[in-house]
């Protein structure tokens, strides 16, 4: 890992408090809560991201897709007013404690020795490594995961509870002796952040069960019972913790230039102008040796990637 720090770290910023969570490390640093973004007077959300850019230079805002409507409305208003390219929104589409999760990643590798280009691109390179679910009470009004008609009439019998994972993959299980989801195949520390549910079948069976490394409790996100369809849950989130292993993940990977506004990037789109390379759509595009991987998007050599990819999360 390199060892020199910018002076001026990239400022990574969330919409609420509580999705900025207690530093992992003594390395992580702390949050922008963009607080009531949406409530607030518009000429003082504006100042607020002119002095973020004075600053820090960028600012990479981590959203959730269960914020309001308003929320989102605002920041790309605030953006537009500033005219500037210097501001990223990332919504990944994961449950409110997974986006919070890969905030906190983001301000550990906001430490190191990253461009901003690619330290916003790092977060959907990062957000394949987060398995993200839910024990909950009920599915009926459950939307992000597929759920069966059987499942749907099990959800009005009383007691009943169902064990989900939202990402990478959807999975669901109703609970019972022989229940179980199929988690990381590498090492992960689980978050977990309980509501309305009591019962201890995250931390008493799924964490033993995917062989977690550690484990961690917090309070249950404000948008976290929008986005599962019911109050009566146990989230979880289990992640990669080590900022050394976050760094080699994101650093084996190839960077570009982004053509428009000459930032360095990862991946096939730049975060902070939105534009693509020339020959994204081109079929003579992509060099020799090299192909576009489906799920990230990024072009790189595959047995070199494979190889550096494996050693990260072997250590």
């Amino acid at each position: 890992m390199g060892d020199g720090e910018p002076r001026v770290p990239t400022a990574i910023a969330v919409t609420s408090a509580d999705m900025a969570l207690p530093p992992q490390d003594e390395r992580t640093l702390p949050a922008v809560v963009l607080q009531d973004v949406d409530r607030r007077p518009l000429e003082h959300v504006l100042a607020d991201f002119q002095t973020l850019l004075d600053q820090h230079g960028h600012v990479i805002v981590v959203c959730s897709q269960a914020a309001p409507r308003g929320v989102e409305r605002r920041l790309h208003t605030v953006r537009g007013l500033l005219e500037s390219d210097r501001i990223a929104l990332f919504r990944p589409s994961l449950p409110p404690l997974g986006v919070a999760v890969l905030a906190r990643q983001l301000r550990q590798l906001a430490s190191c020795d990253l461009s901003p280009g690619v330290l916003a691109s790092a977060g959907r390179l990062l957000t394949h490594y987060v398995h993200a679910g839910a024990l909950l009470g009920s599915v009926a009004r459950l939307d992000h995961v597929p759920v069966d008609l059987k499942a749907h009439a099990r959800s009005w019998m009383p007691g009943s509870q169902f064990g989900v994972v939202a990402h990478p993959a959807p999975q669901l299980v109703r609970i019972g002796p022989e229940a179980a989801l199929e988690g990381p195949e590498f090492g992960t520390w689980l978050l977990v952040a309980k509501g309305q549910h009591l019962t201890d079948w995250v931390t008493g069976t799924l964490a033993p069960s995917w062989r977690v490394q550690g484990l961690r409790e917090m309070p249950l996100p404000a948008e976290s019972p929008g986005w599962w369809g019911t109050g009566r849950l146990t989230e979880f989130c289990a992640y990669l913790p080590d900022l050394s292993v976050l760094y080699q993940l994101v650093t084996s990977v190839r960077q570009s230039v982004c053509h428009w506004c000459g930032i360095d990037v990862i991946g096939d789109r730049c975060v902070f102008c939105s534009a693509t390379p020339p020959d994204h759509d081109a079929p003579g595009g992509r060099s020799p040796g090299h192909r576009t991987d489906p799920a990230l998007g990024h072009r790189r050599d595959t047995a070199l990637g494979r190889r550096r990819e494996r050693r990260a999360l072997t250590g």
